[in-house]
């Protein structure tokens, strides 16, 4: 096959085999193309410029002639044919608001924790009998013995590693030395243990002991730095999932993963996010100063990533798999089943984490195709496994994940949000970061905007929670119907018509960060409505499945990072969230991580977990007609039956009485 030199804005080129995609080329050149729809051509964000060169285009979706004309190709959908020049523009930053969801101290230990009696792990203190002419035991069955004499287990076994260096380390202190051993939890009285580092001499059990708690999300990595002492988060961090590069969505991913080395490059993309993470929290932890700027009392805390000897890891199920690099192409394929939901108990090095090599890592039982462990994770710390009242869980991201019940029963589904609501799929629609709008009123007499903008700087686009509170507000002041469609008679030029398509202008080109105007489409309202009305009827299934209404639904808690942005008067007024008392809300942030936390410190946690895990009863809505029923009525503002959100009917009736002027 012959071979093609392609350089990249002016850099050395490459050699590669015509018929290359240009995106494939990128990789091979370490240079940086964003394919959000995980290169299946929808998105257009991973367009180029050509600016010499023999290409081919599979695809023109989203350029227009002239963009062509300009030399201009989208790099998922083109192939390279002979020596070629490209220019890649600016792409988008990862500059967004990112938030640890709490600060340090405000994540409370476990009341009564104790972590000789909570934790797996265990240090044990060993004073070891030294081989004699007269007993010529090997080493390992000296300390193997001795660790079962010090503890109540029956059997200890260890790795390769610590086998290597156990010799030196018991004679570095007269064979006096310390036992780091993992419990294994699958027997309710433990009998076995790992050994996961030996040190020598007796450490002292004021010491840290370090352990990390990891949340995967589809958007954003979160990473916890715990003292498994004392039970503290002692530093915390956050970073978008550098996978998003290769899909914004799951499915965009799992599609991206059957490209070949697709996986791989998945797999290596999240643990670089883990890993900078991960050093990150160990610098913080390790500075003069703590995360509320006071003096650090914490006796000149130090800690480096292989000083971490434990790791908890919440995330969804294609999270979850693409980490491990296990193929999730069976989650997206009738029946939606996983490899797996319950992942043994690996080492940092199997997982690829930059820690202790031998440290357990846990990935945290899920429960089927679409409700990972994110959930089960969130509905222990979030409380509903033990409430009395019916409560719902929500966690509202690019996938719906739904839980209703309380301490006796348990039922749980997902429905497919698309990333409408995180900035994806909307024209001008971008991440929480600086310059996202997130929040809009408008005048219902003039059709004139005001907004919120992150950062106080001029606009550059439209985040979800602005999103929501676009449309609330659009449909409310009668510039769009209930149907989503353009009132095209008002007295505003901000209602108007552009490349065949109605729109409504939030910001004009002058007042916009880049020049250009800033607009929500009638294509963008569409996938909004669609978004919501997924997410609606899934809440409505779940009920009916059980034999309730949603009246019958005592409080609604609200997990996830994006769930704090919420305008929950908003959100009722288009139809995402039931007509409810606001006072029945309760936003609970990041609760898939504080969920891995408890299971962190607390054996008791991690078996709760596994039991939650066992007690839902899942619901694939993909097979059930009556959510095609549902969702078909929910594609209304707010439903086709407005009885049901009777406080967005007075509204309606008030604000309609008053005369536009």
């Amino acid at each position: 096959m012959s071979q093609c030199a392609v350089s990249f804005d002016g850099s050395e080129p490459i050699n590669v085999a015509a018929g290359t995609l240009l995106t494939d080329a990128a990789v091979e050149a370490g240079v940086f193309i964003a394919q959000p729809c995980g290169g299946q051509g929808r998105c257009g964000r991973c367009a180029v410029q050509v600016i010499d060169g023999a290409v081919r285009r599979r695809s023109t979706m989203r350029l227009s002639a002239e963009d062509v004309d300009a030399g201009y190709a989208l790099g998922c959908q083109t192939v390279i044919e002979g020596d070629t020049r490209v220019v890649v523009p600016e792409q988008e930053t990862l500059e967004r608001r990112l938030t640890s969801d709490r600060l340090v101290a405000e994540v409370k230990v476990p009341d009564g924790y104790d972590w000789r009696k909570d934790q797996s792990l265990q240090r044990v203190l060993l004073v070891i009998e030294p081989p004699t002419m007269d007993d010529q035991r090997d080493d390992w069955s000296r300390l193997e013995g001795a660790i079962i004499k010090a503890t109540n287990l029956e059997r200890v076994t260890t790795t390769l590693p610590v086998l290597r260096e156990m010799g030196a380390v018991l004679r570095d202190d007269q064979w006096r030395a310390t036992a780091l051993l993992n419990i294994d939890l699958s027997d309710s009285t433990p009998r076995n243990a790992v050994l996961v580092s030996l040190m020598p001499g007796h450490v002292p059990e004021s010491d840290p002991l370090w352990g990390i708690c990891v949340d995967i999300g589809t958007t954003t990595v979160s990473v916890w730095l715990v003292n498994l002492i004392t039970g503290q988060v002692v530093s915390q961090s956050a970073e978008y999932n550098r996978q998003a590069s290769r899909g914004e969505d799951v499915i965009s991913r799992v599609i991206y993963s059957n490209k070949p080395s697709g996986r791989a490059e998945l797999r290596e993309l999240v643990l670089t996010s883990i890993n900078t993470l991960i050093q990150r929290v160990c610098d913080k932890a390790s500075r003069p100063q703590d995360n509320n700027g006071q003096a650090n009392q914490r006796h000149n805390v130090h800690c480096s990533p292989r000083d971490i000897v434990k790791a908890t890891i919440a995330g969804n199920s294609i999270m979850t798999h693409l980490l491990l690099g296990i193929g999730a192409e069976s989650i997206r394929q009738s029946p939606f089943v996983t490899a797996l939901n319950q992942p043994p108990m690996l080492s940092g090095s199997e997982v690829g984490l930059d820690i202790c090599p031998q440290a357990p890592v846990d990935c945290l039982p899920g429960v089927a195709s679409y409700v990972g462990s994110d959930i089960t994770a969130g509905v222990r710390s979030s409380g509903l496994g033990e409430a009395e009242p019916l409560s719902l869980f929500l966690d509202i991201g690019t996938n719906g994940e739904l839980v209703l019940g309380g301490k006796e029963w348990l039922v749980t589904c997902a429905c497919s949000a698309g990333p409408a609501f995180e900035g994806g799929g909307v024209r001008d629609g971008m991440r929480a970061t600086q310059g996202a709008v997130e929040e809009v009123w408008i005048d219902g007499r003039t059709f004139e905007p005001t907004l919120r903008v992150i950062g106080n700087r001029k606009p550059r686009g439209l985040c979800g929670s602005g999103l929501i509170t676009l449309l609330a507000e659009l449909f409310l002041t009668g510039i769009i119907d209930k149907g989503g469609h353009f009132n095209r008679n008002l007295k505003t030029d901000r209602v108007r018509q552009r490349n065949n398509n109605w729109e409504y202008v939030v910001a004009w080109g002058n007042e916009s960060w880049h020049g250009e105007d800033i607009a929500i489409t009638r294509v963008d309202i569409d996938n909004l409505i669609r978004a919501k009305a997924a997410l609606y009827a899934g809440i409505t299934v779940l009920a009916e499945s059980v034999g309730l209404a949603l009246p019958d639904i005592e409080q609604v808690l609200i997990g996830g990072a994006f769930g704090k942005y919420i305008n929950v008067e908003k959100a009722v007024q288009i139809g995402l969230l039931p007509d409810m008392p606001w006072e029945e809300f309760q936003f609970l942030g990041n609760t898939a991580i504080l969920g891995a936390y408890y299971a962190l410190l607390r054996r008791s946690d991690r078996q709760r977990i596994a039991e939650i895990a066992s007690r839902m009863t899942y619901i694939e809505l993909s097979a059930d007609n009556a959510f095609y029923e549902a969702f078909t009525s929910a594609l209304f503002l707010p439903h086709t039956d407005i009885a049901l959100f009777p406080s967005v009917a007075g509204q309606m009736e008030t604000l309609f009485k008053q005369p536009n002027s």
